[in-house]
Parts: C-alpha cells; structure tokens; sequence
C-alpha cells in the first residue's frame, strides 16, 4: 500500500515486549520497501508515547506505523480515528490481541512487509464514556487481572503471565451486581446478580488470544457483550476452556447479547478496563463508531470481511 516518496512516521513503544530490538530491522524494512520519507519516534514511557503522537498528529502522516503492544496501540487509534491517517501495526506486546485480529505475522519485519504490500480497510473503534478502545472493555474480575499482571510478569512469562494473573485474581474477587440498559430499545434490560465479570467487545481478540464470541468482528457495528454469573469452581474451569475459541457464550453460567449500544450501572462506581489499560468507571455507556478507523493489513487478511457494506 505504501507508494515511494509516501510521508510515513513509526512510533515504537521501545518499552515493549520486544520493542527496542525491532526499531533497526523495521527501519530496514520500511526503506527497502520504497518509503522515503521516514520519520521515527522512540518512546519509553506512557508519557512519552503521549508526547509522540501528539507531534505526529499534529501534522497528521499518510501512514502512521505504531510498534508496541495493545495499550500502545489503542492511544494511536484514539487520536487516529476521524481522521485520514492510515494506521498499521507492529506486534511488540506480550498480547498482541489487535494485530492477531489484523491476522498479521507475529514477527515484526514480516509484518511490516505485509502493510507494505496490503490494502486498507475501515475498522469499528469501541468507546466507553467517549474514551476509545479496540478490543475488549471490561470490568470485575478482568481489573483485577489487570493490576496483577506487571510488566515484570509479562516479561518473564510472556503470553502465560495471563493465565497465573488471572489465577491470583479470582482467589481475591468478590462477586457485584450490574443492570444493563439498551438505549436503542432493541431488548429489554438486564439485572444481573453474582458476577464474575462483565465483557463489551468491539474487537475479536482480548486477553492473549481469547475470542469474545465466534461471530465477533471489528467491522460489524455491533458490541458483544457478555457477563459470567459465578458458580462452582469447575463451572468456572469449563468457561476456562472455551475462552479460546469464544463458545463460552454458550455455557449456562453466561449470558450473551449482541447490541449496536448498552449502559451499566453498578451498585458502587467500578473501574473499566480498555483492552488492559484502567480508563473509565462505571457507571458507562458503550458505543460503537462505525468505521472510524483506516487500518493497513495484509493482502490475505480477513479482519473486515464486512468492509464496505452498509
């Protein structure tokens, strides 16, 4: 998709999983494949991520290129999105769940040949309370994996540190209660008592390759959402299981509804997680902004099978 002489800036969160090792093959990469006009941007910290794409956008790029994981990422869609800068992706993470739905090369050189060689697509971007996010916002239990899952974990386990964060935080979770509102009036509302947790998928992907549902799309116009009633240990053991494929919607310990909008309310203010950044409390209202978003992917990729269509 690049054509030469294109004006393309790359922001790396050298902070990354793998981050600072990639800056100089990808710089390669880019060059060898015709961009001329590249301007790199290194950032080591939230603020100065931050600081970078504020300069960057300030004079907005054809491309702009983000390296980092999925926090990474989804401050690079917020100041995208609305606008005619094309963004494409390199899988720096631990996660890497956006990229996965992209269905990019998990190694960053390949996946930046194959936005060179790609087309675009229009991409949905979730928001809770106006703040955007790409995957998956949640709350309850997902919070607490949250906080337990340092940088010093994913470091060290890489992909499993999800699952030991995960394991920590349900030996601490107490259960809360939560009323789902469709503004649309498309069902009516829900009161839901026991909860483990509570999901709003814009996204495919969440939580180190976790599916939200088997139909999820990013291009859809529609939220997932679902909520785990606790249970029995080896309820919560079987709802494990199907975490990867997303049939966990069809266990008895679940509901699931698709929606174009809904609003919770929590008994006590509860905080959010935007795919693994804590950005919004409850109570809130979940939106989707429909094409919002000019993501570069592969050729092959079939993250927007719906692009284009009404």
């Amino acid at each position: 998709m690049s054509e030469p002489g294109a004006c393309v800036d790359l922001v790396v969160n050298a902070g990354a999983r793998s981050g600072a090792a990639a800056l100089a093959t990808v710089r390669e990469v880019l060059v060898a494949g015709g961009v001329r006009d590249l301007r790199t941007h290194e950032a080591t910290s939230g603020g100065e991520l931050a600081a970078a794409l504020e300069r960057v956008m300030a004079e907005p790029p054809r491309l702009l290129i983000v390296g980092g994981g999925d926090g990474t990422v989804g401050a690079a869609a917020a100041r995208v999105a609305g606008t005619t800068t094309v963004l494409g992706v390199l899988p720096l993470g631990t996660a890497n769940d956006f990229a996965r739905t992209l269905e990019l090369s998990p190694d960053p050189a390949e996946a930046a040949r194959e936005l060179l060689g790609g087309k675009v697509v229009d991409l949905d971007v979730g928001r809770v309370n106006g703040s955007a996010y790409l995957n998956v916002a949640s709350f309850g239990l997902s919070v607490e994996v949250t906080r337990r899952l340092t940088p010093r974990l994913k470091r060290f386990l890489g992909p499993a540190a999800y699952a030991v964060a995960t394991l920590l935080a349900f030996r601490h979770h107490r259960p809360f209660a939560a009323r789902l509102e469709f503004p649309d009036g498309d069902r009516e509302p829900l009161e839901l008592d026991e909860l483990l947790q509570v999901a709003v998928g814009s996204g495919r992907h969440y939580g180190g390759g976790n599916t939200v549902s088997p139909t999820a799309s990013l291009d859809d116009g529609m939220l997932d959402v679902y909520a785990i009633v606790k249970g029995r240990l080896r309820d919560h053991v079987s709802i494990a299981r199907l975490l990867r494929d997303g049939s966990l919607i069809e266990h008895d310990r679940v509901r699931h509804v698709v929606t174009r909008a809904v609003d919770v309310v929590t008994t006590a203010p509860m905080p959010v997680n935007l795919d693994g950044e804590l950005a919004a409390t409850t109570p809130a209202a979940f939106r989707v902004d429909r094409n919002a978003l000019h993501v570069a992917v592969p050729a092959r990729s079939r993250a927007a099978r719906l692009d284009g269509q009404a």
